[in-house]
């Protein structure tokens, strides 16, 4: 089982939704998938998929005894992936404890992907401290690319198999006309290895209110991408799309 944390040093930067989509395509190719929410809370991971009203247990009934790990896993609605839901209750839960609920699931799943909290903070070492290898999602904004590097700094003090990076919410327009970076260009920056470039999708933004992710989004075929760099350690990013003259 491939334990994979996701995650950023800034908020807002889109984690969690790649979280939920990256294992929603990884479970519609066939793949058994299980999400852990790693923000303790401030989870938000059950409200992006949209299980949050079948909920029953939480990583929290785990850790007290009151349930198995696999009884708290809620199904998706869109695909066969498993949710574990983090806890409402904002006591702290050491990292021992965490990873010993993400090796309860050895065997069970291919890829068991966490959602990392938002910052460097304690949360942030116990997602890492858990996992095998680490995503950083990024936006092109020099902010969000400055706290990415502390990111990257912290995580190359952990044994971790690979760390790589995503660029999320690029604007293509913007990039061809020099008034963003480029994709290659951040991770240049970040002396990193680049896995996936999301285009900025505003389809994306609206259903995921509805914890849906439609077939018709225009970032699907970069989350495609995404998939396959991450199943066969490849580094192909969707290309950018071509402006016929009429538009």
């Amino acid at each position: 089982m491939r334990k994979i944390v996701i995650t950023s040093g800034k908020g807002g930067v889109g984690k969690t939704t790649i979280t939920a989509t990256l294992g929603r395509t990884l479970a519609k190719q066939g793949f058994k998938v299980v999400l852990i929410d790693g923000d303790v809370g401030l989870n938000n991971l059950d409200v992006v998929t949209g299980v949050e009203s079948r909920i029953v247990y939480d990583i929290g009934d785990v850790l007290a005894g009151r349930c198995r790990p696999y009884q708290a896993l809620v199904l998706d609605s869109e695909s066969s992936m498993r949710i574990l839901p983090s806890s409402v209750n904002s006591e702290d839960v050491s990292s021992q404890a965490f990873r010993g609920v993400v090796d309860s699931m050895q065997g069970m799943f291919d890829f068991l992907l966490i959602d990392c909290p938002a910052g460097i903070e304690h949360g942030f070492h116990r997602a890492v401290s858990s996992a095998s290898e680490a995503i950083v999602v990024t936006t092109p904004s020099a902010s969000a690319i400055r706290d990415a590097d502390k990111v990257f700094r912290l995580l190359s003090t952990y044994n971790l198999k690979s760390t790589s990076l995503v660029v999320n919410m690029l604007r293509h327009d913007l990039v061809s006309r020099g008034e963003m970076l480029s994709p290659f260009e951040i991770a240049k920056l970040l002396h990193t290895t680049l896995v996936g470039a999301i285009p900025d999708d505003d389809v994306i933004t609206v259903y995921q209110q509805l914890g849906k992710a439609p077939d018709f989004a225009p970032s699907r075929k970069a989350f495609e991408a995404l998939v396959k760099n991450v199943v066969q350690g490849t580094f192909e990013v969707e290309p950018k799309r071509k402006r016929r003259w009429w538009r």
